[in-house]
């Protein structure tokens, strides 16, 4: 067998970014349907509310695996995406969330992927006009020329609506079974799932957090007092009521799983306050902290403990099983929860 015809029975792989949802499930069955093989890439992101209940996440990837024989593989957003939070070149949403140098930073990562697994093309569920800010004509073409990936970038679902990739031209895709799809709706995404027998109803992967009004408060807090920005301090602003006061952050749990969420995701040096003799919040205080912000994270703490009288007892440190300061509070009437609330 020559080297020509063993060229030609080579089969194309194809890498796809893979969310979970409906989108990035029919631009795979399209590609599928082509004899394409397709290995997908999941980005896993604490700002992604699908990625916070991972049993949904594994639910919905499993129709990939069970349905297409689609392998997936993962990758983490990294601490450098925290700057790019910070400055993005090309600006925000309606809220935090850098959409566009988002999808820039994704495709960078999955091209530096593909060549690790040897493959042909990447592809994306992404459809033209879908969403305004990152799914617009111009904003696709940004994306493409950003990632290094200009005419290389397959987009099955709007792949009619867009010039043709190098693949395309070359033979190794069929463009006469690619999908012109704009908009907003998925009705047709929907018709083809249930036509192919791998999905009866559309459950959506969710959403941002970066496009969230009240965790844009915290982002930006955390952004504006943080020098050294890691990935692992997001966690914690997902939970409890969180306090600016004047240097100092205050965290108060809200339910028992919060408060073993908090003692999970502090810093060594973050204080513990905890209210004495009576049910209660973990109360983590971290950045600059004297006597006034210890006084005031310490009323909040029995603030919302069961205490039902104006003076009461909390014990602190920096270790949860050795919290072995101890001071008496009596509570101020009006601690002004809202100026300090974030």
């Amino acid at each position: 067998m020559n080297d020509e015809k063993l060229e030609k029975e080579k089969q194309t792989i194809a890498l796809g970014l893979i969310s979970g949802g409906l989108d990035s499930l029919i631009a795979s069955l399209i590609l599928k349907l082509q004899d394409i093989k397709i290995i997908g890439l999941n980005f896993t992101s604490p700002f992604c509310q699908y990625n916070m209940n991972s049993g949904q996440r594994e639910c919905n990837l499993k129709i990939f695996k069970e349905k297409l024989g689609i392998q997936i593989k993962y990758l983490p957003f990294e601490d450098d995406f925290l700057e790019i939070i910070k400055n993005p070149k090309y600006g925000y949403g309606k809220h935090i969330n850098p959409c566009i140098d988002c999808r820039i930073y994704t495709l960078r990562k999955a091209k530096e992927f593909k060549k690790k697994i040897s493959a042909d093309f990447i592809f994306t569920g992404e459809v033209l006009n879908q969403r305004p800010k990152s799914q617009h004509i111009n904003a696709l073409k940004i994306v493409e020329k950003e990632s290094d990936l200009e005419d290389k970038l397959l987009r099955p679902l709007s792949a009619l609506h867009l010039k043709p990739t190098i693949y395309e031209q070359q033979g190794l895709i069929d463009r006469t079974k690619l999908l012109g799809i704009k908009g907003r709706s998925r009705k047709i995404q929907m018709e083809i799932a249930r036509k192919y027998g791998i999905l009866n109803n559309y459950y959506a992967c969710g959403g941002c957090l970066l496009t969230d009004e009240h965790f844009t408060n915290r982002m930006n807090d955390y952004l504006k007092y943080n020098d050294h920005l890691k990935m692992e301090d997001i966690h914690i602003l997902k939970i409890g009521r969180h306090f600016r006061y004047k240097n100092t952050k205050i965290i108060v749990g809200r339910n028992e799983l919060e408060n073993n969420q908090l003692i999970t995701f502090k810093k060594p040096e973050d204080l513990i306050i905890e209210a004495k003799d009576v049910p209660g919040p973990i109360t983590i205080v971290q950045g600059k902290i004297n006597n006034v912000s210890l006084k005031y994270a310490a009323m909040l703490t029995l603030r919302y403990s069961d205490l039902n009288q104006l003076r009461g007892y909390v014990k602190y440190g920096t270790d949860y099983n050795n919290l072995n300061n101890t001071v008496s509070i009596e509570l101020e009437k009006d601690l002004n929860l809202k100026k300090y609330i974030l």
